[in-house]
């Protein structure tokens, strides 16, 4: 195979460490996004469950797993429960609120925390609030929504522009075909009508929400559903005040709730929530690692681009927690945008594991599950093992993408060693056991090839690493000069062999290779 041979020239420095305060935050580790109907069935109708997910902890555990993200679990008419009738419970689907509260318990056993996600921007249309809103301009639940008159929205109701977040072309919606009266505003559709924030016994609904979850439920925090949508876009400014409202409020319950709100958005428009949400998922980064690592080429400067969003999270706060991710439950799975392409897959997520902040795995990544949308079919089955009738495989629907015959399960994985899942196991658990890795500063090195991603991560005095990520399909040799010279000893190495002669670091393709 033909090589590559690159000096490492320069190094920049600068500043991502989080402070005293943010190291003894939770998350420590890697958390995980679970769509509790896809993941585990415990008594055998085919949905997934709190029983089976608890049952499953154990494996979590094992993975390096410090933080479940569940998506929604309150009672909704649709599979994926984004349009809450009942915030105060849990969907009977999934089982009960003692179900519940025994998965939280064990979880918190193992030190595995667990989020709950919260939609605060809109309820569904089955709410009780709403049902008793649309009965009148008169009625006390009116105010709990966004109302407006016909001629007022004219414009707006001619609107044919979508966005990241919502394929929605239609926010103003009549209620039961009644084109001549008020219209409710749903930004997504007309199934989750949006609440009312200005409306203070809104508000307070949500406060006293929270303080359930929190202390009834004993979860740790919540996943922040549609964070930018609390008021329209032309009210940003709001919708940045609302947060550090919600946080403040959160805190007088449980002073280290932990907060992650989604802003779908680039680095500009995501860095003012910070003033009130510690934690925004980087939809950024997670192009960028997939741009790259789909080319084989760093044209992009993945670790230039992480320091231009961090840049401008900055500006508002220098105590936050970055969120990384490669891809969620609204996306193409990772395997998919890259082609099916085991190795891509690998050194992607290696990259991941590398950066500063805590990375969120999407259920599945780690055996290589494969999805394109619609959204079904990126939230299939979790492949438990090779036995089709396995009961704890749920059957809610059949999957397009991933099955017996393209995806190995977890159980054929577990016994190779050289296993997707092994990868993210041993990258987890060598990430876990690092504090440079988990809590360290980040500084660029400069080479001169495009086939490798290179940064330093350090911890204060105590470590100190060189990471380089050879995200083509060639072997690359790499000679650090410099300061980089004294970066000597291999100290991991994702898969195969990193040898060392006359010219430099041999990296192998898709490898990479951390020094000390």
């Amino acid at each position: 195979m033909r090589k590559l041979i690159a000096l490492l020239l320069i190094v920049f420095v600068w500043s991502c460490e989080p402070t005293p305060k943010s190291v003894v935050k939770w998350p420590h580790g890697v958390n995980y996004e679970v769509f509790v109907r896809s993941y585990a069935d415990s008594n055998g109708d085919g949905i997934g469950d709190f029983n089976g997910l608890t049952a499953k902890l154990d494996y979590l555990k094992d993975l390096g797993v410090g933080g479940i993200w569940l998506m929604p679990i309150m009672p909704s008419p649709t599979y994926h429960k984004y349009d809450v009738m009942d915030y105060k419970t849990v969907d009977g689907e999934y089982g009960t609120v003692e179900d519940f509260k025994k998965l939280v318990a064990e979880a918190h056993k193992r030190d595995i925390r667990i989020l709950v996600d919260l939609i605060l921007n809109h309820s569904g249309a089955d709410h009780p609030w709403f049902q008793e809103a649309i009965k009148g301009k008169d009625n006390p639940y009116r105010n709990y929504y966004v109302w407006a008159k016909k001629d007022s929205i004219r414009n707006q109701l001619s609107k044919k522009t979508t966005s990241l977040d919502s394929d929605n072309i239609t926010q103003w919606h009549a209620v039961n075909g009644d084109t001549l009266s008020e219209h409710y505003y749903g930004f997504f559709w007309g199934g989750m009508p949006d609440l009312n924030f200005d409306n203070p016994k809104v508000r307070q609904e949500f406060v006293d929400i929270g303080k359930f979850w929190l202390e009834e439920m004993q979860v740790d925090g919540f996943r922040l559903d549609a964070a930018k949508h609390i008021y329209p876009t032309d009210r940003a400014a709001d919708n940045h005040a609302f947060w550090v409202w919600f946080r403040e409020e959160m805190q007088k319950i449980k002073p280290d709730v932990y907060l992650v709100g989604e802003v779908w958005s680039s680095a500009p428009e995501v860095a003012p929530y910070l003033k009130g949400l510690p934690a925004l998922f980087n939809f950024d980064m997670g192009y960028a690692i997939t741009a790259a690592v789909r080319a084989g080429q760093d044209t992009i400067q993945l670790i230039n681009k992480y320091k231009s969003i961090n840049d401008f999270y900055l500006q508002t706060t220098n105590d936050y927690i970055d969120a990384t991710f490669l891809k969620n439950h609204d996306q193409n799975r990772i395997l998919s945008e890259l082609g099916g392409d085991q190795n891509k897959a690998r050194v992607a997520a290696a990259i991941l594991f590398t950066l500063p902040g805590t990375p969120y795995v999407y259920y599945g990544e780690e055996i290589g599950m494969l999805g394109m949308k619609p959204d079904e079919f990126i939230r299939e089955p979790f492949l438990w093992s090779n036995e089709s009738r396995d009961p704890t495989i749920t059957t809610w629907e059949e999957p397009r993408y991933s099955n017996l015959n393209t995806v190995k399960p977890l159980s054929a994985q577990q016994a190779e060693p050289n296993s997707l899942f092994n990868f993210y196991k041993k990258f987890i658990a060598y990430r876990n056991g690092s504090k440079a890795l988990t809590y360290g500063s980040l500084l660029e090195a400069e080479i001169e090839v495009k086939e490798i991603v290179a940064l330093i991560r350090k911890y204060e005095n105590e470590e100190s690493y060189l990471i380089l990520h050879n995200i083509s399909d060639v072997a690359v040799t790499l000679k650090p000069e410099g300061q980089l010279a004294a970066f000597t000893q291999v100290d991991f190495v994702s898969q195969g062999e990193v040898v060392k002669n006359e010219e430099g670091w041999v990296i192998p393709a898709y490898t990479s290779v951390i020094l000390k």
